[in-house]
């Protein structure tokens, strides 16, 4: 068994598919993509092809090793994100040869369904109450929403007293059960971020994410110290040699590999038992396509200490195309009561729409996020 043959799908709204084939048929699909970055992950996926073509895709571990310890310099989002993709599809071959989802040859699953959460708002939230009746009525009874807009390194409490405004009305409309998951996103300074996640704890989140940027993460320390509300964070750090100081320094409760970007299915196990050893959650960060879904599930069947899984259905960037439309059988994600069914078909577990996919690759995406400024005209976080 050899790989022989791959291709790359860019597809909207902002996603980057790759299907990955053996000589003897086998077709393996997986999601190497850093949202806004879909080219350049597809530069690197091509660079990396040399690795791949005539190995036999079953020594992943070894095509992982060869991948990232190849080269002199390692690690960072484009690199990771291509492995990334990589690896899901490799295991996607593997499950299918073996007549197993992956989960099976990582231990077996360690639960019968998962819970999720959806997204209310967009990037400048509004009318939060109504999205929140909305997934309630649509059985979610966990949401995450974006805290705040651009914030300046000291800026004023009436854009605060704003956040508080619309936690309270998800509050008040959810009721003391639901989950509320609060995105800083990366937009607060460490002096608002102390402010903000004092201020928020009232309203009892479920986690408040990305505090501050992941460069900033000794920061974490002065935010832990000022509230009891979990503090969740890792969608921008990659392998587990990024997640070993942020666990060693224990200032974070939930951390928030991605899939796609932090080394793929395994790398992510990988992580999630350092996190157990340390007493902390996982919950792995998905905003994207049907392919990193699929293969988070696989991450959380066989991972104790998998709490909640993030999904993209409806969010806000998936205007025109959406989680379910890449799927040859929808139904695969069987949604219910705030949970997810764990796949239980070979490989990921689903079946990609692949005539959709190459009509769609024909239009492709030219995603970008916003760049933001402050009311001086300095550059925001976005």
């Amino acid at each position: 068994m050899k790989l022989v043959h791959y291709e790359l799908f860019k597809v909207p709204p902002r996603w980057l598919f790759l299907r990955l084939e053996t000589d003897d048929g086998f077709v393996g699909w997986g999601e190497p993509v850093v949202e806004g970055r879909a080219d350049t992950v597809a530069a690197c996926v091509t660079e990396l092809w040399s690795y791949l073509e005539g190995r036999d895709p079953r020594r992943i571990e070894d095509i992982w090793q060869s991948i990232y310890r190849g080269g002199f310099y390692r690690g960072g989002p484009v690199l990771t994100s291509a492995l990334s993709g990589i690896e899901q599809a490799l295991w996607d071959i593997k499950g299918k040869l073996y007549g197993v989802p992956v989960y099976e040859l990582l231990g077996g699953r360690c639960r019968d369904r998962m819970q999720v959460y959806n997204w209310i708002g967009g990037d400048r939230p509004d009318d939060v109450a109504e999205a929140v009746r909305k997934q309630l009525a649509s059985g979610f009874k966990a949401v995450k929403m974006n805290a705040t807009e651009e914030l300046h390194y000291i800026d004023s409490h009436v854009k605060i007293d704003a956040v508080l405004a619309r936690v309270a009305a998800v509050r008040e409309v959810g009721g003391p059960g639901l989950g509320i998951g609060i995105d800083f996103h990366g937009r607060v300074h460490k002096a608002m971020a102390k402010v903000l996640a004092r201020e928020l704890e009232p309203y009892r989140p479920m986690f408040i994410e990305e505090p501050v940027l992941s460069e900033n993460l000794e920061a974490l320390r002065d935010i832990a110290a000022l509230c009891s509300i979990p503090i969740a964070t890792g969608e921008r750090l990659f392998t587990r040699w990024d997640f070993k100081t942020l666990l060693q320094e224990g200032y974070v409760d939930i951390i928030q590999p991605d899939v796609s970007h932090a080394g793929g299915i395994l790398e992510c196990r990988k992580i999630a038992a350092m996190a157990e050893a340390y007493d902390v959650a996982l919950a792995p960060h998905c905003p994207l396509g049907p392919i990193a879904l699929a293969a988070c599930l696989q991450l959380d069947a066989c991972s104790p200490n998998a709490v909640i899984q993030e999904q993209s259905l409806g969010i806000h960037y998936n205007v025109g195309n959406d989680v379910l439309d890449y799927l040859a059988d929808p139904g695969v994600f069987a949604y219910a009561d705030g949970y997810v069914a764990l796949p239980d078909k070979p490989g990921l577990g689903i079946e990609i729409a692949e005539e959709k996919v190459r009509e769609l690759a024909r239009i492709g995406h030219s995603w970008k996020n916003p760049v933001w400024r402050q009311a001086d005209g300095s550059v925001a976080e976005w």
